[in-house]
């Protein structure tokens, strides 16, 4: 039995960077969050800005949960027909 230690290192090096900009991207989301309701508390307003922030922290949710998605399907076979 050989091993492809080449192919190895590559999966290995995908796998560590996928996750580190997930975690980035989430980490990311829950920042504007913060920041959102730090502005809202502060009486900073509550007009466009706030819903610009909702809708980043919520794109940015979105891309985790569609990351997760693709690694499940890629990983569940029934889902390869």
């Amino acid at each position: 039995m050989t091993l492809d230690w080449s192919a190895l290192g590559q999966v290995t090096v995908v796998s560590i960077g996928a996750t580190v900009a997930v975690v980035v991207v989430f980490t990311l989301g829950v920042l504007v969050l913060a920041r959102r309701e730090e502005l809202t508390e502060g009486g900073g307003g509550t007009g466009g800005g706030g819903a610009v922030a909702l809708a980043g922290a919520g794109l940015c949710f979105l891309v985790c949960a569609a990351a997760v998605l693709y690694g499940l399907y890629l990983i569940i076979p029934q889902f390869h027909n």
